[in-house]
């Protein structure tokens, strides 16, 4: 079985359709009028894929990203600290994509040692590439909301609550410090974003595992290549092209879609939909019919709610149901939340 996770699938029904119409997708179709369509839960991809690996949808992202990283288990409480952008946009504050920082090892080494001080009273820098850092705390710290669904939107400030005091007090003094940064100097010379502030979240410690549906993962996720070392599942890249494996029921993350659909950029979601036809549907549906696969599932999470499709490889038989438009399939409604720093 191929348990296939695509965040950023649901849009509203008429941008859905509007997205679609010139897009050649007979394998996504095919698979959507002879399947089985059900609705989910709201959900994000990394609580959903959690689930499916067999632990709880809340995850201790700052210490299973460590395990990917070739760290060893621990007791210990850890928080994710990543350095993000926020950008000022109609009287509000944006949180842009990190990925589109590309710092370099040595600019986060420059600007780790830097922080450091700032948040030593809090503890302690772990660096565990130029994009993920964490911190070893001295106590618990309070809850924080996730990196990924804030991306794009707009920033509310921390709670008042006296838990968040001293992290308040740590951000704005380490926006200071990246204020007049060399790194940050260097980078704005070249035209190159800047880092101006640092992300928390991802605290606590991970639960017992427990048995999943899955015995291997296909994702690029360092959370959740560090669950599926938790949960002792066999982990890969995700290939770029689907090759079915029998014997196995496989969890795979493509989530091209995600970031595209959380900007609204309408040429690159296109694009990585029409990847999806190309890479992952089209040979699942020749997988399907040539019995190298039993059966799939292709999970679409949403904050809303979510869509599942379930397609077995006797459906295919049921030649009286016909294709079906994506757009009578992942739609959603209301507004999405802002995200909180």
């Amino acid at each position: 079985m191929l348990t296939l996770v695509v965040p950023g699938l649901i849009w509203p029904r008429q941008a859905l359709a509007d997205l679609t119409c010139d897009l050649p997708l007979p394998a996504f179709s095919l698979l959507l009028g002879r399947g089985r369509l059900g609705s989910a839960a709201a959900a994000d991809a990394e609580g959903l894929m959690a689930a499916e690996l067999g632990a709880g949808t809340s995850v201790a992202a700052a210490a299973l990203r460590r395990l990917a990283f070739g760290r060893s288990r621990d007791d210990a409480e850890w928080l994710c600290l990543d350095p993000v952008r926020l950008r000022f946009e109609e009287r509000s504050m944006v949180l842009d994509d990190p990925t589109q920082l590309d710092l370099d090892a040595s600019e986060a080494e420059a600007l780790a040692v830097s922080l450091a001080p700032t948040f030593a009273p809090l503890g302690e820098f772990e660096r565990l590439a130029p994009p993920c850092w964490n911190l070893h705390l001295q106590r618990p710290a309070p809850a924080f909301a996730a990196l990924q669904p804030g991306i794009g939107r707009a920033v509310a400030p921390l709670p008042t609550h006296a838990d968040y005091r001293p992290w308040r007090q740590a951000l704005n003094e380490a926006q200071m410090v990246l204020h007049a940064h060399p790194v940050n100097l260097a980078r704005e010379a070249a035209g190159r974003p800047t880092v101006n502030s640092l992300w928390p979240w991802g605290g606590g410690r991970p639960l017992p595992a427990s048995p999943g549906r899955h015995d291997l993962l296909w994702a690029a996720d360092p959370v959740l290549l560090g669950l599926a070392v938790w949960q002792g599942v066999a982990h890969r890249p995700l290939p770029a092209r689907l090759d079915a494996e029998r014997g196995h029921s496989t969890l795979a993350l493509f989530d091209a879609l995600a970031a595209p659909a959380r900007l609204g950029d309408a040429l690159a979601w296109r694009d990585a939909l029409a990847r999806l036809e190309a890479d992952w549907l089209a040979p699942a549906l020749a997988a399907l019919r040539a019995g190298r696969l039993d059966r799939l599932r292709l999970l679409a999470p949403g904050e809303h709610g979510g869509v599942e499709l379930h397609v077995a490889r006797s459906d295919l038989w049921k030649f009286w149901r016909k294709p079906r438009p994506l757009a009578e399939a992942f739609t959603l409604t209301p507004m999405a939340p802002r995200a909180t720093l």
